[in-house]
């Protein structure tokens, strides 16, 4: 039997919709009160409680990449009711390269070595889509999340449907 594949999850953006208007939040999100240590004082995110069961019913073994790192298993996760997660080491602060890439997208290629992966990010571009085909060998599913509405139904549906795919081959 193959290994589930990664579903590498960034927080702001595809879990915390940060581009929406406080008063124009998409359905099940609320607004919550975190004190992450890397941050000059508190930072607000919007988090939807059901997105938590929702990639737990995906078939995918999830992993933070975030640069929030470990501190999304604090603040992030209990909200939305995940386990403890293993993370990406994602640089912090955020420096774009020189190449229009993510900042996330080289250390993400290195720790997935090949591993099947589907990852959900707001700050993803052709630069990122193909440096992954040059430096992956494995199977890959960029997929952007909109900043101002996060995850929602359409994308559970890609992100499952992609999964399913890989069983075929």
């Amino acid at each position: 039997m193959n290994p589930l594949p990664l579903l590498l999850l960034d927080v702001d953006g595809p879990l915390n919709p940060y581009h929406a208007e406080p008063d124009a939040l998409p359905p099940g999100f609320r607004t919550y009160r975190t004190m992450p240590p890397w941050a000059a004082g508190p930072v607000e995110v919007r988090l939807d409680p059901a997105h938590g069961a929702r990639l737990r019913a995906l078939p995918y073994r999830l992993v933070w990449a975030t640069t929030w790192q470990a501190d999304a298993n604090r603040w992030i996760g209990p909200v939305l009711g995940l386990p403890e997660l293993p993370y990406v080491p994602v640089p912090r602060p955020v420096e774009w390269r020189p190449d229009d890439t993510c900042p996330k997208t080289w250390p993400i290629v290195e720790w997935v070595a090949g591993r099947p992966f589907a990852w959900v990010d707001d700050d993803l571009g052709p630069a990122d889509r193909a440096y992954v085909a040059a430096h992956h060998d494995g199977p890959a599913l960029l997929h952007r999340v909109h900043p101002g509405r996060g995850l929602a139904a359409e994308d559970f549906a890609a992100l499952a449907a992609w999964a399913e795919s890989l069983c075929g081959r």
